[in-house]
């Protein structure tokens, strides 16, 4: 077979590949092996398989392509990943404020970030001791804000968190049937993290302390961690007036650490720089 003869076989079997749309633009027949080679990378697009007696070539992705499909694949992975954070968000934010509560947008030079900080960076050894923290202190003081913190920065690595608060979940509670109350309750064990804010500003009636003392308690057993916020002082929160409150801060303050809140007033702060802003946009 002469050279042109070579050529032409060439030719075909290139043709008969791209027919088959195994050969694309560019592509060619390398020629001392006889594969196919990818004419952008320049790697092979066929191998060499033998079995039984037989030598087939089959194709085998270049190196081009297999870049191209890892992309590909850690682009979808990326897509689910957003998309299961959302519904995370979505399922764990009680309140619409809590999204923009994140590290973001937090003021780093305040005293208690760096408790925030932490305990996401070592949330597993947190969660396997099913220890919480107890954010207390005054109104404003960035309480709520900072364990909002938390739970987006633990969603955002998919561990699944519910932030509520306690008349939120005491509404909850008041409109199922007894026996309902026990499945509500430990639904809220399904999340890796449960906080709940606004500890004390519920009424002191029989009913309200027995329920939150049943929310505390089911969250207690299961061994999960739990943050709480409150205005309360720790003073108080150590030296309850009665039996009913004491059950319910002895389990607190068994399960979570205190970080004190005090000094500047973010709420005021942040208020401030609203109703400045406003202004300057009216006087424009």
């Amino acid at each position: 077979m002469n050279e042109t003869d070579i050529q032409a076989a060439v030719d075909d079997m290139l043709a008969e590949l791209m027919q088959e749309g195994i050969a694309g633009s560019g592509d060619y027949i390398d020629a001392d092996t006889g594969l196919l080679m990818c004419g952008k990378c320049r790697t092979k697009k066929q191998t060499v398989v033998k079995l039984m007696g037989r030598t087939m070539k089959p194709s085998c992705l270049c190196k081009c392509r297999s870049e191209e499909l890892e992309k590909e694949e850690q682009k979808r992975k990326d897509k689910e990943l957003m998309e299961g954070i959302s519904r995370l968000k979505s399922a764990g934010l009680q309140d619409r404020t809590f999204f923009g509560y994140t590290f973001a947008n937090c003021d780093e030079m305040h005293p208690c970030a760096g408790y925030a900080h932490r305990y996401v960076g070592r949330f597993a050894e947190f969660q396997k001791d099913g220890q919480g923290l107890l954010f207390w202190g005054d109104v404003g003081t960035g309480k709520t804000f900072l364990a909002g913190c938390i739970a987006n920065a633990l969603m955002e690595k998919n561990i699944p968190v519910l932030m509520t608060s306690f008349p939120k979940l005491l509404n909850a509670l008041g409109g199922i049937y007894s026996g309902e109350k026990n499945e509500y309750l430990k639904s809220l064990n399904r999340y890796q993290l449960l906080i709940i804010d606004d500890l004390g500003v519920e009424r002191d009636t029989p009913y309200v302390l027995e329920t939150v003392y049943l929310v505390i308690d089911e969250r207690y057993k299961s061994g999960k961690p739990f943050i709480i916020t409150t205005n309360l002082s720790l003073e108080k929160l150590q030296n309850p007036a009665d039996l009913e409150h004491g059950r319910i801060y002895d389990r607190i303050m068994e399960r979570c650490v205190p970080v004190a809140f005090s000094g500047k007033n973010y709420r005021t702060g942040k208020g401030r720089a609203n109703i400045e802003s406003a202004s300057g946009i009216l006087k424009a």
